[in-house]
């Protein structure tokens, strides 16, 4: 399962995720059991190298044979132009809004791949999407979710108005909803049951409750730093929250984090990889990693030592 996590800002906007990977298998008596959790699965993407536009997703882990990391990245070589038979789904960074990447993501993910996929499926996986960053020249950022539930995909719908700020949570909510919201799953039926509140009351009980225990913890002023700050703990929490409630652990470490700004575009914060970046200089890489060369480093090294020595030996100034 997941936690995924979406705070807008003035300043910006952050994208945060566990890493966990439930693996279910079917047992004799036709239930779904946890065989396995792997904590190194990929929830944060940069859709376009070189554009500010992020998507975080939760729910199943692949499609068919493809995990969504590689799925996604197939949708990225769309969007830079690589895939020379979807040539026209080329991004134009004079002339793009986050509202139509997400509905290109819909259609390649959901339409192309998610119906063929599970159309023999009695119980269809959920799957779901925030799709977030700054249009074209756009002053402030845009989110916009997309839910696939029994089959049926609803949205892209934008998460609030872009003057507006907040937090979105997806995955598994129960520790956050305890937290921010003051409520849980189990609520509605204690509410029902237990003190007999009528169905028909039961929404305008709930959404009191939330109001007057919800805690305010974006502010639309604060610092993109302080944001960043704030969407790893509630990633953080709501692993640790996982870890100690019965059952399996189904969200973990480690925390992947994207920033979001519009000067300084999709920035990774805290992000894994299978391999060792220094060992790998390709120029496919060479966007976001540059590895320096070791024997220039240590020559560089030697020089300065050496300047500092004569410094001292002549006398000079040290501040």
């Amino acid at each position: 399962m997941t936690i995924a996590i979406s705070i807008k800002i003035n300043d910006g906007l952050v994208l945060a995720s566990d890493s966990a990977s439930t693996v279910l298998g079917q047992v004799p008596s036709g239930e779904l059991q946890v065989i396995n959790v792997y904590n190194n699965a990929i929830k944060v993407f940069n859709l376009r190298k070189g554009l500010p536009i992020g998507a975080i997703t939760w729910g199943a882990g692949s499609i068919g044979q493809a995990s969504l990391s590689t799925i996604l990245k197939d949708l990225r070589e769309r969007f830079t132009g690589d895939d020379r038979d979807r040539a026209d789904w080329e991004l134009d960074e004079d002339n793009y809004t986050v509202e139509d990447v997400a509905k290109r993501l819909k259609q390649f993910i959901f339409d192309e791949l998610y119906v063929d996929a599970f159309k023999n499926f009695p119980q269809k996986p959920g799957l779901g999407f925030i799709v977030a960053g700054y249009s074209a020249h756009a002053p402030m950022a845009d989110e916009f979710q997309i839910d696939v539930e029994n089959g049926v995909c609803n949205g892209p719908r934008s998460l609030r108005k872009r003057e507006e700020s907040g937090v979105t949570w997806a995955g598994e909510p129960e520790a956050l909803n305890r937290l921010v919201m003051g409520t849980s799953s189990g609520m509605a039926g204690i509410l029902v049951n237990y003190f007999k509140v009528a169905q028909a009351q039961l929404g305008q009980v709930m959404s009191v409750i939330q109001q007057n225990l919800q805690v305010p913890l974006v502010l639309p002023a604060m610092p993109l730093q302080d944001a960043i700050d704030l969407a790893e703990f509630m990633v953080d929490v709501t692993i640790k929250f996982s870890r100690f409630t019965p059952g399996a652990p189904t969200v973990g470490p480690p925390i992947e984090i994207a920033a979001i700004s519009k000067h300084e575009g999709f920035r990774w914060v805290k992000r894994k990889y299978y391999f060792g970046r220094e060992l790998n200089p390709e120029e496919k890489f060479s966007r976001v990693y540059e590895p320096e060369d070791k024997d220039e480093g240590r020559k560089r090294a030697k020089k300065a030592k050496k300047d500092a020595d004569e410094g001292q030996n002549d006398g000079g100034h040290h501040v």
